[in-house]
């Protein structure tokens, strides 16, 4: 999986990696059980300080997308599990009433809004019917 860093953007470096991997396992694109690589490795593979990449990994470990073994080092859980809790409920519904209220003040309409997320969402739904 290649990931595309804008150094450039207002969203922090660590973010977009994280956002990335996440996709990646939406997508297909990296599967359970497929190794990651080392936090130094990824960290000059895309020239960012190795603390950051640290940064990543702790949380999608947190957030149970990639488990941490000393020897084999970093993988895409092998058991991902489909965990739906209210935090997490909360947690979205927080996130999507800040962009919904950026939307909102740039001008999109609700009918163009409900359209970009139905298609952002089919992009994933299509990977786990196939």
């Amino acid at each position: 999986m290649l990931l595309s860093i804008d150094f450039e953007s207002e969203i922090p470096i660590y973010q977009q990696i994280k956002n990335q991997i996440i996709k990646g396992i939406a997508t297909g694109q990296l599967s359970p059980g497929e190794s990651l690589p080392s936090v130094r490795q990824l960290a000059a593979d895309i020239g960012v300080n190795f603390h950051t990449i640290n940064k990543v990994y702790t949380q999608l470990k947190q957030e149970g997308w990639v488990v941490i073994h000393r020897r084999q080092g970093v993988m895409i859980n092998p058991e991902l599990s489909i965990n739906i809790t209210q935090d997490y409920i909360e947690s979205l519904e927080s996130t999507l009433e800040v962009i919904a209220a950026q939307a909102y003040l740039r001008g999109i309409s609700k009918e163009k809004f409900i359209e970009i997320i139905n298609e952002k969402f089919s992009k994933f739904a299509k990977k786990g019917s196939e």
